[in-house]
């Protein structure tokens, strides 16, 4: 999560080589595939669509308030040039496909509709061609197919073009009302052109449909973990997965579907917030989105590693723990294609009840993945211990984290005579003492009392602990050594504890 700051409905994602771009309203923040901001470009009006080069050098915006296509530099994050195309009003929506560039207008007033203009030359003229909107266009683009869908209402249409020749071709309509579409919020195309892969708000799935034939050919449903309607949708540089993004009132999440099969890959449920519409795209191995929270505050969301299959952590503690004494935890790492792990660096990271966190010693797994870590609790309570796989080139990585309730320290404390006469009435007291937590004011406490020698005796007995956490016994004894051990076995917050007390005890003088 990547805090981009204020959230502007003029809004959206892009991503190319090592380059992620974004724009909001004024300015278009420029990250690195890791999510850290490299830069921001300030003093725009209206920046809204983006397009990039596939290698990530040249960064395109649609800015609707000057009524300009400007095309930025990324390494250098400068405006290189500007193309002028108030006399169609409102450039909103960009695809790119090789030297040219497609641009959505409209959606403000105006009519509305779409043009091409070569990058090839030094000052591209904007050629127009025939769309029947009905409202503001989203425009998507791969191979040799350009898809111009209608941005709202219902129902909601597609026109898929043929763009390999020198003028754009058209193929088909997929009719909005044959189909029951309403609200399109993202279109995306396969990057051979074959396939078009639709989000629209009903009906609720994702749909793909031959770029061709435009029959289509498969929806992918949501499952148990993807609630919500569909709000963007990406496909994957080789082709084989499909991204779908989903917002519910109270939840939504992101789900990785199988593009051949429609088998759910992977899903993750949104952090905070909602997903921006039209938001999503692969940068290799990771997805990226926007997320939107209650306050109007835009994050950069990156999902790392998505497509790799699946690791699996596994963490369980041994129960009964004590603060200041070891503590065994034990887990395994296992990966859901069935090969074995190897040794494999784990990081541990250890939460007290107040949100500190330290990182402990790493672990290494064993060659079947199994581990074990030994750590010592400084304070007792809830503590959580999380532990990290980073993953491979060949795996997901993959995270396990266990609270545990933890006792606090406990002390017992016995007094009494060290020696007395036999026959006389003895009297012993103790405290019992919690660090970190209140002492018991009930329960019982087990005194044993051994007397030494060849003959030594062993009595037990149970002591009450009173409102005071204290507790006293009497007792009366023949001649000898004894000692006496009392024990307190913990409850649940309080670890066990033990005290000892010798007397030595005579015969009367006579």
């Amino acid at each position: 999560m990547t805090d981009l700051g204020a959230f502007s409905y003029s809004t959206d994602l892009v991503v190319g080589g090592n380059k992620v771009a974004v724009s909001i309203d004024d300015r278009i923040v420029v990250a690195d595939t890791t999510g850290e901001v490299e830069g921001t470009i300030t003093g725009l009006s209206g920046a809204y669509g983006l397009a990039m080069t596939p290698d990530g050098t040249r960064l395109y915006a649609a800015l609707m308030g000057s009524g300009e296509v400007a095309e930025i530099d990324t390494a250098t994050l400068e405006i290189t040039r500007r193309v002028d195309l108030t006399a169609y009003g409102c450039p909103s929506s960009l695809a790119l496909t090789g030297e040219r560039l497609w641009v959505g207008y409209g959606g403000c007033g105006g009519a509305s509709g779409a043009l091409g203009l070569d990058l090839s030359v030094t000052t591209p003229e904007p050629a127009p061609f025939e769309v029947p909107l009905k409202s503001g266009p989203y425009l998507a683009a791969a191979g040799n197919t350009l898809v111009v869908g209608e941005g709202g209402g219902s129902p909601a249409d597609l026109f898929v073009y043929d763009v390999s020749g020198a003028a754009p071709v058209f193929r088909g309509e997929i009719d909005g009302h044959t189909y029951f579409h309403g609200r399109l919020n993202d279109v995306a195309v396969a990057p051979d052109g074959s396939h078009v892969i639709s989000a629209f708000a009903l009906p609720d799935a994702f749909e793909m449909w031959d770029a061709t034939t435009l029959a289509r050919v498969h929806s992918y449903e949501k499952g148990p973990e993807a609630e919500g309607y569909p709000a963007t949708v990406a496909i994957s540089p080789d082709g084989a997965y499909i991204a779908g993004g989903r917002n519910q009132l109270s939840a939504g999440g992101m789900t990785l579907y199988d593009r051949a099969s429609g088998a759910e890959i992977y899903a993750a449920s949104l952090p905070e917030g909602e997903i921006v519409d039209g938001s999503a795209a692969f940068s290799g191995r990771d997805i990226f989105s926007l997320l939107k929270t209650d306050s109007d505050h835009l994050y950069l969301w990156r999902l790392h590693d998505v497509t790799l299959p699946a690791s699996t952590l596994t963490l369980t503690a041994e129960p009964g723990a004590t603060a200041q004494q070891p503590l065994a935890l034990t887990g395994r790492l296992a990966f859901d294609d069935g090969t074995v792990p190897g040794a494999q660096p784990l990081a541990v990271t250890r939460t007290l009840p107040d949100g500190t966190s330290t990182e402990l010693p790493s672990v290494t797994t064993a060659a079947d993945g199994t581990f074990t870590i030994t750590d010592t609790p400084p304070i007792g309570g809830e503590l959580t211990y999380t532990v990290l796989w980073n993953g491979d080139e060949s795996h997901r990585w993959s995270k396990a984290s266990l609270t545990t309730a933890v006792r606090y320290v406990t002390t017992l404390t016995l007094t009494g005579p060290t020696s007395a006469v036999a026959g006389t009435r003895l009297v012993f007291s103790g405290q019992i003492q919690v660090t970190g937590a209140t002492a018991p004011r009930s329960g019982t406490i087990t005194v044993r009392r051994t007397r030494s020698g060849d003959d030594g005796e062993t009595v037990q007995r149970p002591v009450g602990i009173n409102p005071s956490a204290s507790y006293m016994f009497t007792d009366v004894l023949s001649a000898g050594e004894y000692t006496y051990t009392a024990h307190w076995a913990g409850g649940g917050q309080t670890g066990p504890a033990q005290a000892s007390h010798v007397v030595t005890v005579y015969e009367p003088t006579k």
